[in-house]
């Protein structure tokens, strides 16, 4: 969202700048109010780059959480968490990298590869689970993902896991069948727990701009998220749509990847998030 310093050294052009704002990712809604705050501001004053980053800040600043609450283990029970999303996103590697992130701050995890229809799925998860060193289960190649579920959470239970991390198929939006698919899955996991899955983390990669807000919107009428995992934020830029979902639906961004390490993963800030995109 650098192109507004364009607008350094010249009158701005209306036109030209709300083509940037939007060419950003940040949503409709997002930017007329920006604009409109601008324009109000123009009357008493010359409208400078350092105005249009102090107003999209202070806009995006009323949107974003700054510290979003952590996601904390359940007193007596797994917690379930179930991680959504389409193909090539980084799914897979998102859950590995959340189970990561977990172990290292002294919980314990269990990971289930519910992804049963690639068989290079519950293989690239069983990779990443020695790696971390944490227990999986899996099932047969096309085996039914819900009753996974449901015998992971018999597992994790037994054992006192605090975690449960469900990795599901890739599956694109628009296919009703396989959003139905989720919803058993759903059903299943709340014959142990009314309240499971605790949390639905739909992965979207940052750089699929307006893509990833219909992609969200879509499983959200589905299954109910509760959070994104963000991929592909490293800086660059990208990722105004985290602003556009949590303005337009309310949904927040609990976790972003900025690369292929383990490591490169953490809870997201919206103070840091603001600062480096703008």
């Amino acid at each position: 969202m650098t192109g507004f310093l364009d607008f350094a050294s010249k009158p701005v052009d209306w036109d030209e700048l709300e083509e940037s704002l939007i060419r950003s990712d940040i949503g409709v809604p997002m930017t007329l109010r920006i604009l409109k705050t601008l324009r109000e501001r123009e009357a008493w004053s010359w409208v400078t780059a350092n105005d249009i980053a102090e107003v999209a800040r202070d806009e995006i600043g009323r949107v974003l959480p700054i510290n979003p609450p952590p996601i904390r283990p359940l007193p007596a029970h797994p917690k379930v968490i179930l991680i959504v999303g389409v193909n090539g996103t980084g799914k897979t590697t998102s859950a590995a990298k959340l189970a990561h992130f977990f172990k290292t701050r002294r919980h314990t995890v269990l990971l289930a590869a519910a992804d049963t229809f690639r068989a290079a799925a519950i293989e690239q998860l069983g990779i990443w689970a020695e790696r971390i060193g944490v227990e999986m289960i899996r099932g047969q190649y096309n085996a039914d993902p819900a009753a996974l579920c449901y015998e992971a959470y018999e597992a994790a239970d037994k054992r006192d896991v605090e975690f449960l991390i469900c990795d599901t198929a890739g599956r694109l939006h628009t296919k009703s069948n396989l959003m139905g698919e989720l919803a058993k899955i759903k059903r299943s996991l709340s014959k142990h727990d009314p309240n499971a899955p605790h949390e639905i983390l739909l992965v979207v990669d940052a750089t699929t701009g307006s893509n990833a807000l219909a992609q969200t919107k879509q499983f959200h009428e589905a299954i109910g998220l509760t959070g994104l995992i963000v991929t592909k934020l490293d800086g660059s830029g990208k990722g105004g749509v985290v602003v556009a979902i949590q303005d337009e639906l309310g949904i927040p961004t609990r976790f972003v990847g900025t690369g292929e390490k383990l490591e490169d993963f953490a809870e997201f800030g919206g103070r840091e998030f603001i600062a480096n995109m703008l």
